[in-house]
């Protein structure tokens, strides 16, 4: 089974959602010595079987993140309320509010079935801790799990079900946190805090996520404990991404100052670009999800086709200035050696 203390350069290039991560970004990044996920999150498993063919036999070593369903919300009057709120945006953007459904899981059953059927070298889940009957099946067939955590109880909640290794996520994370609940509040700790809490609790091997922008961020890491670093925000504007162009030329328009947190796009917190929509709509917007996903959607879309990016989910973490717009593989290279190929801490084994 694979370990992550194998990657020659121990970087590796986020699962994000909704376009940016690509077949095309996880091979140069491996290419590069690191390695990458597709995000299955939003994907039919027909997408995602085609994506992972993509990869299978060029790229050696690359994993698939899925997101974990969680069970019904019942904010139903706080999401209707904030349908008749967005009708605003829908006259704006000539698009359609959805019916929202609370009970969609995402077809994650079948994607665990693609994986378990035709296996890749890493699996890894995010919004929860994977079932102890889903890390038996995948590792029945060689496949090495790992478990988004962003607490120590969630830490110790994905080590008791099997997980072999965790990504521990602190606050300054673009796009959504991945935390096990939707109505966790944003705790506001740190990556390098977080790393250290989960470090003294645990011997499992450790990613570090959030916020990582350039060497130092990586350097720090992995003296800290850390076996690799993931990075997302730092890939998005390079060619192999598969952001939006908005996107793309907002993480670097001086218009845009800082990020926020915010349920506004999806009903649970995630860090983007704070614009229009998020000042309009952060303080109503319930705590639901997939639900508000699902009205937003349409929205987002819309905006995206007009270049609006104050209608745009602009997923981005605190060190968004950093991201260059070079292939990713030259990226990688770069940030390895500005963070001087250091050793990651003691506590860190395979």
């Amino acid at each position: 089974m694979f370990a992550f203390s194998e990657l020659r350069i121990p970087v590796i290039a986020a699962p994000m959602a909704g376009g940016p991560s690509t077949p095309e970004l996880v091979a140069a990044v491996a290419e590069a010595g690191g390695t990458g996920f597709l995000a299955a999150g939003y994907k039919s498993p027909e997408t995602l079987r085609e994506q992972i063919e993509r990869l299978r036999g060029d790229v050696p070593v690359f994993g698939v993140n899925l997101f974990v369903p969680g069970e019904p919300s019942d904010r139903g009057e706080a999401v209707a309320a904030y349908l008749e709120e967005l009708r605003g945006e829908a006259e704006r953007y000539a698009a359609k509010l959805p019916q929202p459904d609370p009970s969609d899981r995402d077809r994650f059953e079948e994607k665990l079935d693609l994986l378990e059927r035709e296996p890749v070298p890493i699996v890894s889940f995010t919004f929860g801790a994977p079932s102890p009957a889903a890390v038996e099946r995948l590792h029945r067939v060689g496949t090495h799990v790992v478990a988004s955590v962003t607490t120590v109880e969630e830490a110790r909640r994905a080590e008791h079900n099997g997980a072999d290794t965790l990504t521990v996520q602190g606050s300054e994370a673009g796009g959504h946190r991945a935390t096990f609940h939707v109505d966790t509040p944003d705790d506001e700790v740190s990556t390098l805090e977080l790393l250290v809490r989960v470090r003294a609790d645990t011997e499992l091997p450790l990613l570090a996520a959030g916020g990582i922008s350039d060497g130092t961020d990586i350097a720090n890491a992995l003296r800290a404990g850390a076996t690799a670093v993931q990075l997302g925000t730092a890939y998005l504007r390079c060619p192999e991404a598969g952001t939006n162009g908005a996107h793309k030329d907002a993480l670097i328009d001086p218009r845009f100052t800082e990020t926020a947190v915010t349920r506004a796009f999806s009903g649970r917190n995630a860090r983007g670009l704070r614009n229009r929509f998020i000042d309009e709509h952060d303080a109503t917007a319930p705590a639901a999800y997939p639900e508000v996903n699902q009205l937003t959607k349409p929205l987002r879309a819309a905006a995206a086709a007009q270049a609006d990016q104050d209608g745009l989910a602009l997923w981005a973490g605190t060190g968004y200035r950093e991201a260059g717009d070079d292939p990713a593989a030259r990226i990688t290279a770069r940030l390895w050696e500005e963070a001087g190929s250091p050793v990651p801490g003691d506590f860190a084994r395979s």
